[in-house]
């Protein structure tokens, strides 16, 4: 049972309507926004984010790759699960998914942004300018690797709420990796 209230009839006023556009768009409430629904500002934050991000320059495909890889790093089974899935929906196969959740890709652009993303989470952003001429010689702009950074932060975000508040998964389970 999670920690903080998921009762949505108990949340402040102020999330109620953000609520209606995350239930719209998944035709259901996710456990995770109910929680986050306890702060107006926290569950706009979270889904302004995911907003954007989706309007973005890297695709969605990349992105769910991006989400599965950090999730397992962080030992969020809620994560991990919901992006699976969401990542078969953005057209990846079951395998690349289990593939991007070892932090490997078949190819080697998408390879270097999941090795790149976990570098950021495992050494907490001390990165180098090595780091980054990798990822614009594997083809990544200055915009994308900008953009991959702001999946890392709103990962690590979600991580760190179904984690810390114990966030019943209510997405097909999906087992972490070693």
């Amino acid at each position: 049972m999670s920690r903080l209230n998921m009762n949505t009839e108990l949340t402040p006023d102020g999330s109620q309507q953000t609520l209606k556009q995350v239930h719209a768009a998944f035709g259901a409430t996710p456990n995770m926004f109910k929680v986050v629904a306890n702060s107006p500002a926290a569950l706009k934050s979270m889904w302004s984010a995911f907003g954007a991000l989706a309007g973005g320059s890297i695709d969605a495909k990349l992105g769910e790759q991006i989400a599965v890889a950090i999730a397992n790093r962080n030992r969020c089974e809620y994560c991990l699960a919901a992006h699976t899935m969401l990542g078969k929906k953005a057209g990846a196969s079951a395998e690349e998914m289990a593939s991007a959740q070892a932090g490997r890709a078949a190819d080697p652009k998408t390879a270097a942004a999941l090795a790149f993303a976990l570098k950021v989470v495992n050494e907490r952003a001390h990165i180098s300018a090595g780091d980054i001429s990798a990822m614009r010689s594997a083809g990544f702009s200055d915009e994308q690797i900008a953009e991959i950074m702001a999946h890392v932060a709103l990962n690590l975000f979600t991580n760190y709420v179904n984690v810390a508040f114990d966030v019943p998964v209510d997405f097909p389970a999906v087992a972490l990796s070693n």
